[in-house]
């Protein structure tokens, strides 16, 4: 830092070599994917579908396991309705 540089400037200097950093990881980054034929969205679209149909799956979990949980409470019940039915 000269001394007619003030640390405001040193600071924005730094700030533009990190994001000409970035932007060249960036853009280096998106050069091989498209060398290797992919789309950085195609990626993300294809992993957001995969994380929707795992999700899917324990939701269909889950309804079956409700749905037995509901029945169970259905026959508990059930039984002790018939028990103070018996009893009085």
């Amino acid at each position: 830092m000269s001394e007619a540089e003030s640390p405001l400037d040193a600071a924005i200097r730094r700030l533009d070599r990190a994001l000409a950093s970035l932007e060249a990881r960036v853009s280096n980054r998106l050069t091989a994917m498209e060398s290797r034929g992919e789309d950085m969205f195609d990626h993300d679209r294809a992993q957001l579908a995969a994380e929707l149909d795992a999700a899917r799956a324990r939701e269909r979990a889950l309804e079956e396991i409700a749905a037995e949980a509901s029945a169970a409470l259905g026959r508990a019940a059930a039984e002790v309705r018939a028990a103070l039915q018996a009893g009085t």
